[in-house]
């Protein structure tokens, strides 16, 4: 008892001293970010007061500048400049030639990065929030949720275990390499090129770059000419924090334009990270084949939402509003196939129409409202027609949300919340990803039946599944085929960001996030070294010594055997017959010499 008493002690002292410098606040430097010229404070020039009327059809997909809007109001936000081919190529040669000067800093710089990025982030979630929803259209509830909390998040991740899953990772060396130390080394891969979607315009900047500079590499970010406005002050943010550490200050570059913008981009990078549309994805991989650099996709999905009948409907139904508003054309992390089992098919149904009936949509920064604008004009057009082909084939809509005060200039930017009945598979609804509030819900009668009728789509993101066994949800969880699952709960898994993200089929290939997406961005390099260097070294044996011996198939077939025989006596005897074999001085020059007397 003697004996435990000093280790208790010291035990104890240790946890305490690390308890205490926990209290203890790391010193971040703070940054200042300029932000009047994106604040909207009733104040704004003349020239950027007035309702902007983009272009219909391909003519807003091309051209020198990118007109931002705010689609929430139509309210003109300004422009960017649509960047050429040489200019794509001058921008990635700068970041290339800071990467080099990056690969070499410590894993403690580079934390220091991410706490100032964090800092700054707490502080001015409002802001950022805010910048989000003027150009996108969404809620500040929702772009707290999409862009703050999932960023922070990553953020935490990478500064705790970040620096673990990039250190060299040993392996077993096998048996014919006892004598050698096998390891797993994660280097740079250069320049990564990220061209990211609209729906997180803050998000999908932070999260391709803060992977790509935690790792060591430089990053070039085609934003969306959806969300450019917002995306050129979040690179200030990013920029402000490289300079705080007096990292090379073209390490990060954000480019902004059309098609012509992101080709160039491909064509200049050594690694893509694209999220987008299946089409576009496709385009992206021809391109990407003329230099044979990785690609990762994540294309969207149809992601499904399944509802047994052992669960708490009243729980359940408000997860399901928020799992298809989160669809509603300002996230893709949204619900968009429901099957309800027929047995509380009524109930559920019954439930989320008297909570979407109560769900008002409005410009999200003049009220209180829970659902705010579509970001891409047209889109409304496109869901009209999803859901005209619905009915056409025999659905029937019960519930649709309503509308607060909205300017008539920005009428087409809206779309009510609808839960839509007696869908089947025959629907363009229930096959074509429709990245809006439509929540289209299906009966099912047994848990086979809706494995089949989940699987039965081209894209395969993710699935949320409840039941009240959680055995029962993880069963049917298991046999749908797609990227990431949650059981009884709803896009759990991307705020667990040691996991990774992506999808299969139509949805992509490929991961973001956790160890996988980190070292996605790495040279990943195999290395084997002796392991008691200079005693042992590799030395070739005597009957395999060029000129070979006459018996040098017979030792390999011996020491095959040896090394990796089922039956221990047959592998001691074949270990006897390499012995042996080792010891007879017969080299194969004396052996060519006998047979030519």
């Amino acid at each position: 008892m003697a004996f435990w008493w000093p280790l208790l002690v010291l035990a104890f002292a240790y946890g305490l001293c690390r308890f205490l410098f926990m209290l203890i606040p790391p010193k971040v430097p703070s940054i200042d970010v300029e932000a009047s010229d994106v604040l909207d404070d009733g104040n704004q020039a003349q020239e950027n007061s007035f309702i902007y009327v983009p272009p219909r059809g391909t003519s807003q997909q091309s051209g020198k500048i990118v007109q931002c809007y705010e689609p929430a109001t139509m309210k003109y936000l300004g422009y960017v400049p649509a960047l050429t081919r040489d200019e794509v190529k001058d921008r990635v040669a700068k970041v290339r030639k800071a990467q080099k000067m990056w690969a070499k800093t410590s894993f403690k710089q580079r934390r220091t990065f991410l706490r100032i990025l964090l800092k700054y982030i707490i502080k001015h979630q409002a802001l950022i929030c805010e910048i989000s929803s003027r150009d996108t259209g969404k809620t500040m509830v929702d772009a707290s949720l999409g862009e703050i909390m999932t960023t922070c998040e990553k953020i935490n991740w990478l500064l705790s275990e970040g620096e673990q899953w990039l250190k060299p990772e040993y392996r077993s060396s096998g048996r014919s390499m006892l004598h050698k130390r096998a390891k797993v080394e994660f280097h740079p891969l250069g320049v990564i090129g990220a061209i990211v979607s609209w729906n997180y315009p803050f998000h999908n900047i932070f999260n391709p770059m803060l992977t790509a500079v935690f790792s060591g590499n430089g990053i070039v970010i085609k934003i969306s000419e959806h969300a450019s406005w917002s995306g050129c002050f979040y690179f200030r943010i990013i920029q402000s924090a490289l300079a705080a550490i007096g990292a090379p200050e073209d390490l990060v570059e954000v480019i902004t334009g059309f098609a012509e913008t992101g080709e160039a981009l491909v064509s200049s990078v050594d690694k893509v990270i694209f999220v987008g549309s299946p089409g576009v994805g496709k385009m992206i991989m021809r391109n990407a084949a003329e230099t044979l650099i990785p690609v990762t996709l994540e294309l969207g999905g149809k992601d499904v939402f399944i509802v047994c009948d052992d669960v708490d409907v009243d729980h359940v139904a408000q997860i399901a509003v928020r799992a298809v508003l989160q669809s509603s054309g300002q996230n893709c992390a949204g619900a968009e196939r429901f099957y309800v089992h027929r047995e509380i098919y009524s109930s559920f149904v019954s439930k989320v129409t008297k909570i979407i009936k109560s769900v008002r949509a409005g410009p999200p920064l003049a009220g209180k409202y829970d659902m705010g604008a579509l970001c891409m004009h047209e889109h409304s057009e496109k869901l009209e027609g999803l859901i005209n082909d619905a009915l056409d084939k025999g659905a029937e809509i019960v519930a649709r949300g309503s509308f607060g005060h909205i300017g008539e200039d920005a009428v087409d930017q809206y779309f009510p919340p609808t839960v839509i009945v007696n869908v089947n598979h025959s629907m363009r609804l229930m096959q074509e990803e429709a990245f809006g509030p439509i929540m289209p819900i299906m009966k099912f009668s047994s848990d086979e039946e809706v494995v089949k009728l989940a699987n039965d789509s081209k894209y395969g993101l993710g699935c949320a599944v409840f039941s009240g066994s959680q055995d029962r949800a993880r069963d049917i969880a298991s046999q749908i085929h797609c990227g990431v699952a949650a059981v009884n709960d709803f896009a759990a898994t991307y705020m667990c960001q040691s996991l990774p993200f992506g999808g299969v089929k139509h949805s992509g290939f490929g991961r973001f996030g956790g160890v996988e997406g980190l070292r996605a961005c790495c040279l990943v390099k195999a290395v084997v070294e002796d392991r008691w260097w200079p005693f042992v070294k590799t030395k070739i044996p005597k009957p395999i010594q060029y000129p070979v011996a006459e018996n040098a198939f017979e030792f390999q077939e011996s020491l095959v055997e040896a090394l990796y025989g089922l039956n221990i006596w047959e592998r001691l005897q074949a270990l006897v017959n390499v012995l042996k074999m080792l010891t007879e001085q017969n080299p194969a020059g004396e052996s060519i010499k006998k047979k030519n007397n």
